[in-house]
């Protein structure tokens, strides 16, 4: 589901893009259930109805959101600017983070949407916004991508194990 670059410096995730809206404050769960509110019930604009795929790659520079079929850059978020990410609690398959403008005095919550990702990605956004605030890096930067494997393998795991039960189950 997930790929890592030649060099080992991003990963890529395929997640829905639910899309993005201008936020007043920088965080907080308020802040992202009132964007994915606003993004379920848009005043007059279809555009932003209709769920793109993407990719969204993470980085030690930041969090790029990729056309999937395209590989058109969406958005580009240096992690400087991430101040917030979290899983939206009413709905586990929903995600977002919040990001300053670089140019304007403004916020902005990128809202995302992931079958079974969505834990792994607000996690690796979390580490990699951590390494990002640390001067030393341990290991090049490569703990962030080795960690999101790790979560994403474990989940992988835990998937493979229900579904042996559930064909266990059906062959009796």
């Amino acid at each position: 589901m997930s790929d890592t670059s030649e060099d080992d410096n991003e990963i890529s995730f395929p997640v829905k893009f639910l899309g993005r809206v201008e936020v007043v404050r920088p965080d907080g769960l308020e802040v992202l259930s009132e964007a994915a509110q606003r993004l379920k019930t848009p005043l007059g604009d279809a555009s932003q109805t209709k769920k793109s795929k993407v990719l969204l790659f993470l980085s030690r520079g930041g969090v790029d959101v990729l056309e999937k079929k395209t590989k058109f850059m969406l958005y580009s978020c240096p992690l400087s600017t991430v101040s917030f990410c979290a899983v939206l609690p009413s709905s586990p398959k929903v995600f977002g983070f919040v990001a300053r403008h670089p140019a304007a005095d403004m916020n902005h919550c990128y809202v995302f949407q992931s079958r079974a990702l969505s834990h792994v990605l607000v996690s690796g956004i979390g580490e990699a916004f951590r390494a990002s605030r640390k001067e030393e890096r341990v290991g090049g930067g490569r703990d962030l991508i080795v960690e999101a494997l790790r979560l994403k393998n474990k989940m992988l795991q835990r998937e493979n194990a229900e579904l042996k039960d559930k064909l266990a189950k059906s062959k009796q």
